[in-house]
């Protein structure tokens, strides 16, 4: 009897996604339970709080299968998340050291793409993962005060003051916990 050969992970493009989610800075998600009205100055701590449950998800088989076509598979949500910790972390470095910034472009797909996020090591990704994570909920738990009323943009024009941002950020990392991989 042979021993059947895992399958290659799938790392054609999933399409590009074109909601605005920034609604759920008002209103909140039912799609994962968000809740918008949480102290922003808990961000940290609330970010923190999902480490082992991501580095949990990681440890499951089947990481690079994707749940139904036109979805990432639950690395693909690690590293996104991973990447997505960087980025927003750089973006409220912006925001705290210059008048109201424009965030560079990020286009969370074509990343997901060029990093081939779907072969990427379960293992490194953990680690990496925790550690961005980690990184980001500092960097709000250092923000105090009118900092969180300082302002930045994205290139397209949507507003952020510090607190949103940091809703923002909570609900991308909580609904991709939540809803996407069921960590």
């Amino acid at each position: 009897m042979t021993a059947e050969r895992p399958e290659a992970p799938d790392i054609s493009p999933v399409p590009p996604e074109t909601r605005d989610w920034t609604v759920v800075i008002d209103q909140g998600c039912a799609e994962c339970g968000f809740d918008p009205q949480l102290d922003v100055s808990a961000t940290g701590e609330l970010v923190r709080s999902t480490v082992d449950r991501w580095v949990a998800v990681l440890e499951r088989p089947r990481l690079t299968e994707r749940p139904r076509p036109g979805t990432w598979s639950p690395l693909e949500y690690a590293c996104h998340v991973r990447d997505l910790s960087r980025v927003f972390r750089e973006r409220l470095r912006l925001m705290l050291d210059e008048e109201d910034p424009v965030f560079p472009d990020w286009d969370q797909d074509a990343v997901a793409v060029q990093e081939r996020y779907n072969e990427q090591d379960p293992y490194e990704a953990s680690g990496e993962i925790a550690q961005e994570l980690r990184a980001t909920a500092d960097a709000f738990d250092a923000v105090s005060g009118e900092q969180w009323t300082r302002t930045g943009r994205r290139g397209d024009g949507t507003e952020f003051t510090v607190a949103r941002l940091a809703v923002y950020f909570r609900h991308d990392v909580e609904h991709h916990l939540r809803a996407d991989v069921r960590g």
